[in-house]
């Protein structure tokens, strides 16, 4: 079943057929309410995640309670991909806005083959960032059409 959700997609149409089973073996389709929690910053970056269906906030957490919003991950978007970065512990929040359903994969068996496989995993990460790129020019472009909201007196 996860097989049928990797094939075709940016990431995963970089892998060989071999490659691409040998995540699915290890992957989950679960789904969530809109509400619940994916993962928490700081902790273990044991998954990455496809979203199938819905929408999910990727935040960053401040003191206070208070959050930036980062992204909105929807259909076909990937996260939590902090295994491609050597990351060992998750940077952001994610939590479900909508009722969803992610594809989990298992980071360590992407981890071994793009250790095995260098010119795959230089592939991957070009495709990877590339999207936490744009995510880094969306976010500034949100932050700046705020303060430009900011009336020059509150300043």
């Amino acid at each position: 079943m996860a097989n049928e959700h990797l094939i075709g997609h940016d990431l995963f149409e970089l892998l060989r057929p071999d490659q691409v089973r040998a995540i699915s073996e290890t992957a989950e389709e679960i789904s969530l309410e809109a509400g619940d929690t994916v993962f928490q910053r700081g902790e273990e970056a044991e998954h990455l995640f496809v979203v199938l269906d819905g929408q999910v906030a990727l935040r960053l957490p401040a003191k206070g309670g208070l959050s930036t919003l980062i992204d909105e991950a929807t259909r076909g978007t990937v996260f939590g991909s902090c295994v491609c970065f050597q990351l060992e512990s998750y940077s952001l929040t994610a939590r479900c806005t909508e009722d969803s359903r992610l594809l989990k994969i298992r980071a360590a068996t992407l981890k071994k083959l793009l250790d095995n496989d260098p010119a795959l995993g230089y592939e991957v990460q070009k495709l990877i960032s590339r999207v936490y790129f744009k995510r880094y020019l969306d976010t500034a472009q949100k932050l700046q059409a705020m303060l430009r909201a900011i009336p020059i007196e509150a300043v």
